[in-house]
């Protein structure tokens, strides 16, 4: 059955700012519907209320609305678009279903005559009131845990006594597990059901029996009107039962499933998706398996719109779920569809995979200061890497490798933990580096039995784990004059970096890269193409791996790679890496603007990043995606294979900049800012000593390398001081001080988290307002400021956790000319080209400079959305030389002020400090559009701006 024609125009809900638990999965998610809705064309009309995301791009949808989530928005658009005949809320994660659900109960859709595709009311109501999925499930014959609903503390309790304990408390309508926990006795059992029943909207909560050591997994389907069911990808949790899945290391495809299993979940998968109602799309089944032979299932949960898994499914098959999803609920059958990657055969088929998949969570908890760091059932990752191999082993290294933790893959560089006492502990309270502790566990000697008694990790993974440990001592037997090359391509093979492997032969990276390219033991290039190369793939998609040289007739030797170089002029883009707390999805907006702005230029473009959630990874954003690590051997070996004209470092954050000085020292052009720039930016010293020639204004500062040089330089500046490191992102170690005890502990801390640093210890300017402007400067010295905000909040609060106004509400003139003169000033000394973001204390009238980045900032999506214009894309033309600063014809649109307002995720973490300070700890940001200053929400945050500033 063809599309629906009656269908001319859809309304899509967003899933608001980032926060845990719903993070930036949800923007490619409709990033991705927009445009495959608008290639029918079909008017799109977008309501979401995140500023940093390419989802809310003026060229994603016919029209935009920057507002809140609420019902009194829906109805607004409705009144302002009476031609909306259809809502699709299952592209932006429980928050848009909650909405839609709302909406629905008011009767807001039935008064405007909207109808709802892509799902049905009952089928979000059924999956969500955990009563009703159990009754469902027992209707259909599909297993579940003992489980029975609470709506009072009485009922919690008497479910308890007839259970016994352990059990699994977890609320109704919830996101990422929020509320849920684990009791082991009864203890602890009235304080998580109050917390339970006060998280959940409806006061509900669902008491199970803990299927504590279950293993864990999920299928990701797909249905058409015709009742066609697809089921794109099979994920196994390494983690078993007891950690929410998005904190859990997850592999696809399921690696020890048996097949007779595999087909029973996958009867129940499309048995369940097929009883929840008819609608056509996605849906998320979750499993649980017995860890014994006789493999008994029980159904966990089924989410009846796209997920966080859905996301990963997508990047790991190749297979645009959103994209089809969005298509079927137009009324498109999947036959009728073709396959993305192929563009040859039909969209009813089921990816096969030839390589494998790892994911692994990023969390960010020394930014939650008091926070509980074991994993249980509320999730606390705030992003999350994927790694690509030929083996689990592969990609299992290659996804550690991408995490941006200071670890070089799993064991071999020196900062495993050698304390017996300590490693039990992490492993029998799952901790976040937990993935690194077995392979320590291992090399301690502690047996495999042991290790799976206590995590019950299944042992087919511990023996993978075993295997790397028995080749790094087998390579430690070796110097790189007498190394094997089979022990060297093993190595390779199997994921090891070339660092690792020095590690393991105390000498040096170089060394390692010279022997392995004397040998010819290159990286080889392979597509992920959906189908196994069974059928020609037109995506290129390319992961990257170590093969054997294969052996001609006539003798000759090769390797089959293939990415094909082409002779194109070509420009690579460094992604951002995992998201983290100072680094989130406005970065990546970055980036793919990047990336579109060089191929208007008229370049092949070419992105490296790793991170599953993202638009910069989707498979048609860039010419060629390489979904590899970005770490300095997988890119310098891209570099070598595809030879760019350059690398556009300024706008994948600190994980880009961070590779520049490599990128300088081994002659790869920098495109945009130079390196020395970059670096006289981040050198504290370098950079006041810049100020002081230009007569512009700084605090009082003093540079220290140990706790001795602190403590000196304190008795020449006054207290308050703030301490802040060189070289990190989202003000991480940035403290506010008031005497010399507090300076001591916090000096020795920092060096010891952050060694050899230097520290700048600046006077403090208590008081002062905080304001920060953001311009893009050419080659010729011409300067454009975007935009000048002013934070709502007193100066100490880290800029990315104030409310901060487009335009300033209360800066005179008189500071104004400063801001931007001492803005056209730095531009021009750093000979930036491109993008440069300043920040400034105002106190007396005087503009003090706090610092400067030469390059995109957190703000820089903001305010291209505030005045509607993209600037990304004008840098870029810049940074490429493409264009001059006065070629733009710049005409920014703004009635009254925008209002950037920061999202915070503390309800994750109790009894977590929620004071604010120098260091961020807001997940995400929303945006709020108000016409003057007597508007009541600006009021109410003026009137709470100093409640949360602590030193």
């Amino acid at each position: 059955m063809p599309k629906d024609t009656s269908i001319k125009s859809v309304l899509i809900i967003g899933s608001g700012p980032i926060v845990i638990g719903q993070a930036c999965e949800f923007d490619y998610a409709g990033s991705q519907s927009a445009r495959s809705i608008r290639e029918e064309g079909i008017e799109v009309i977008l309501i979401n209320s995140n500023p940093a995301t390419i989802m809310t791009d003026p060229s994603m949808a016919d029209h935009i609305y920057l507002k809140p989530l609420t019902t009194k928005s829906i109805i607004e658009i409705l009144k302002e678009h009476p031609q909306i005949d259809a809502v699709l809320p299952t592209m932006g994660g429980q928050t848009a279903l909650n909405l839609c659900l709302e909406a629905d109960e008011k009767g807001i859709w039935q008064d405007f005559g909207v109808k709802l595709i892509g799902v049905d009311v009952n089928a979000i109501n059924i999956t969500e009131d955990r009563e009703q999925f159990k009754q469902l499930l027992q209707k259909i014959n599909v297993p579940t845990a003992p489980a029975k609903t609470a709506t009072s503390f009485l009922e919690g309790k008497e479910i308890a006594q007839e259970f016994g304990f352990p059990l699994v408390i977890r609320p109704s309508f919830t996101l990422g597990g929020t509320g849920a926990a684990f009791v082991h006795s009864k203890e602890e059992f009235d304080e998580k059901l109050t917390y339970g029943l006060e998280m959940s909207p409806i006061h509900e909560v669902l008491i199970d029996k803990a299927l504590l050591g279950w293993k864990e997994y999920e299928l990701e389907l797909l249905r058409d009107k015709n009742d066609n069911v697809v089921i794109i990808c099979s994920i196994e949790n390494m983690d078993p039962m007891g950690i929410h899945t998005g904190d859990s290391i997850t592999v696809a495809p399921a690696m020890t499933l048996s097949d007779t299993t595999f087909q029973k979940l996958r009867d129940y998968a499309i048995l369940m998706m097929r009883s929840i109602g008819n609608f056509a799309g996605g849906c998320n089944v979750q499993f649980a398996v017995s860890p014994d032979d006789k493999e008994d299932i029980v159904a966990i949960e089924i989410n009846p719109r796209v997920s966080r898994s859905s996301a990963l499914a997508s990047k790991a098959t190749g297979y645009p779920i959103a994209k089809i999803a969005s298509k079927l609920a137009l009324g498109y059958n999947l036959d009728e569809l073709q396959n993305q990657i192929t563009k040859s055969t039909s969209a009813l088929f089921e990816p096969t995979l030839d390589y494998v998949i790892v994911k692994i969570p990023r969390w960010n908890f020394d930014k939650f200061e008091g926070a509980d760091r074991t994993l249980g059932l509320q999730m606390k990752s705030v992003g999350e890497v994927m790694g690509i191999g030929r083996s689990f082993q592969e990609a299992l290294h290659k996804a550690t490798q991408s995490l941006e933790i200071k670890r070089n893959g799993l064991g071999a560089d020196g900062k495993g933990y050698t304390n017996y006492e300590q490693i039990i502990e992490k492993l029998t309270f799952a901790s976040w580096d937990r993935v690194f502790v077995i392979y320590d566990a291992i090399a301690m000697g502690i047996p495999l039995s042991r290790i799976h008694e206590i995590t019950k990790i299944d042992m087919w993974f511990l023996k993978q784990y075993e295997e790397l440990y028995t080749l790094e001592k087998e390579i430690s037997n070796y110097k790189v004059s007498n190394l094997p090359k089979e022990l060297l391509l093993e190595a390779k093979q199997k994921g090891f970096a070339d660092r690792q492997i020095a590690h393991m032969m105390n000498c040096l990276e170089s060394e390692v890269h010279t022997l392995r390219m004397d040998q010819n033991i290159n990286r080889v290039f392979k597509l992920v193409d959906t189908c196994a190369a069974e059928f020609k793939a037109q995506t290129p998609y390319y992961y990257s791996t170590f093969e054997a040289e294969i052996e001609k007739v006539n003798g000759e030797r090769y390797v089959d790679n293939e990415s094909i170089v082409t002779d194109k002029k070509k420009i690579i883009v460094l992604g951002s890496g995992p998201n983290r707390i100072g680094q989130g999805i406005e970065f990546d907006y970055s980036c793919v603007h990047g990336v579109l702005a060089a191929k208007e230029c008229g370049y092949e473009t070419i992105m490296i990043n790793c991170n599953p959630e993202t638009v910069s990874t989707d498979f048609d954003t860039a010419d060629k995606l390489y979904f590899e690590p970005v770490f300095w051997e997988h890119i310098y070996d891209i570099i070598q294979h595809e030879k760019p004209e350059g690398v556009i470092v300024q706008l994948g954050g600190q994980t880009a900049l961070k590779l520049a000085e490599k990128l300088s020292k081994y002659g790869v052009k920098i495109i945009g800012t130079s390196f020395d720039a970059l670096d006289l930016a981040e050198d504290r010293g370098r950079f006041s000593d810049l100020l002081r020639e230009l007569h512009i204004p700084f605090p009082q500062f003093g540079i220290a390398e140990t706790a001795d040089e602190a403590s000196a330089l304190a008795d020449t500046l006054d207290f308050p001081l703030l301490i802040r490191p060189s070289y990190v992102l989202g003000g991480q170690g940035m403290k506010i001080v008031i005497n010399k005890k507090e300076l001591e502990e916090h000096v020795i801390n920092l060096l010891k988290t952050i060694p050899g640093n230097k520290l700048l210890l600046d006077h403090y300017l208590a008081g002062a307002i905080e304001a920060e402007a953001d311009a893009i400067c050419d080659a010729d010295g011409n300067v454009y400021i975007i935009g000048i905000m002013e934070h709502i909040e007193p100066c100490g609060v880290h800029s990315g956790d104030s409310n901060a106004t487009l335009p300033p509400f209360n800066l005179g003139e008189f500071v104004m000319q400063q801001i931007k003169d001492h803005t056209y000033k730095i531009a021009r000394a750093l000979k930036t080209v491109g993008l440069i973001n300043i920040q400034f204390a105002i106190k007396d009238d005087t503009v003090y400079i706090i610092e400067a980045n030469p390059r995109a900032s957190r703000t820089v999506p903001f305010i291209a959305k505030a005045y509607g214009e993209p600037y990304v894309n004008y840098a870029t033309k810049v940074m490429l030389g493409h264009n001059k600063v006065t070629d733009f014809d710049f005409n920014p649109q703004l009635k009254g002020y925008a209002i950037k307002q920061p999202v915070f995720s503390f309800s994750k973490f109790q009894n977590v400090n929620k004071a604010l300070g120098p260091e961020m700890k807001s997940t995400g940001e929303s945006i709020l559009f108000i016409d003057d200053l007597k508007d009541d929400q600006f009021y109410e945050l003026y009137s709470r701006r100093k409640m949360y500033l602590s030193k």
